[in-house]
């Protein structure tokens, strides 16, 4: 792993991405700055640390292992990464939201963007960015936010947290044709409030209560209906209240 350390830096995900056009970058490049002050999450969301209390990284992966049917996919990876990494250290109740939020209990801990280039030969390159609330203690504005301090009470080293999120990262791409049902199975059995009832909220204001079934291959959600009716969701066009 080649590890890129930046005391601060706008983005992570724009700082690789422009390194990768005006260098060859290998794979598993890591980019890792202590103070991130113009962060990107889903859908043009921030993702702004406090200081340096927190774990923000971007991880370079090449075309050459990925192909576009298993877009996806590469979503569930990384999500597994990090859950396998907390793990690790011996925190429990943790949980991936769909598509790829990281819960601790109830609160969010950490986020995930992932930047796709699509080629033309059918495979796609990615920008992986990951930020974990590591001491952070103030998320005023931001109640479903957390920290790993204060949602546990413990601190992370977090160098050795980056290594083990991109050590298990690594492990699955690299074995990604044996290994992808295992990490799908993975995904589901911590998918938050899978086989629940949960109030969802549709992208007109309207509520209803439905059951997560799944995640399925292209990223949709699946949640069954009062009347049993299996509707699939795509990113933003419903929201989980909870």
């Amino acid at each position: 792993m080649h590890l890129i350390k930046l005391s601060a830096t706008p983005s992570t995900n724009n700082f690789l991405k422009q390194l990768s056009v005006n260098h060859p970058v290998s794979d598993f490049t890591v980019v890792w700055a202590d103070v991130q002050t113009n962060g990107k999450g889903q859908m043009g969301a921030s993702w702004v640390t406090q200081g340096a209390n927190n774990l923000t990284f971007s991880v370079y992966v090449s075309e050459k292992y990925l192909l576009i049917e298993h877009l996806f996919t590469l979503n569930i990876m990384v999500a597994n990464a990090v859950l396998k990494a907390l793990y690790f250290f011996n925190l429990t109740d943790i949980w991936v939201k769909w598509p790829n939020d990281i819960l601790a209990v109830n609160k969010k801990i950490a986020g995930i963007l992932i930047e796709n280039t699509i080629k033309s030969s059918g495979s796609f390159s990615a920008i992986v960015g990951i930020g974990i609330n590591l001491n952070q203690t103030d998320f005023e504005g931001f109640p479903q936010a957390s920290s790993i301090l204060n949602q546990f009470g413990i601190e992370i080293n977090k160098e050795e947290l980056l290594q083990k999120i991109v050590a298990f990262l690594k492990e699955a791409i690299l074995n990604a044709a044996n290994i992808s049902e295992k990490e799908w199975r993975f995904y589901h059995e911590h998918l938050f409030r899978k086989d629940m009832v949960s109030t969802f909220e549709n992208k007109v204001g309207g509520l209803f209560n439905g059951i997560i079934k799944e995640v399925n291959r292209h990223g949709q959600l699946v949640v069954q209906l009062e009347n049993d009716d299996l509707m699939c969701y795509n990113l933003k066009e419903v929201k989980m209240l909870y």
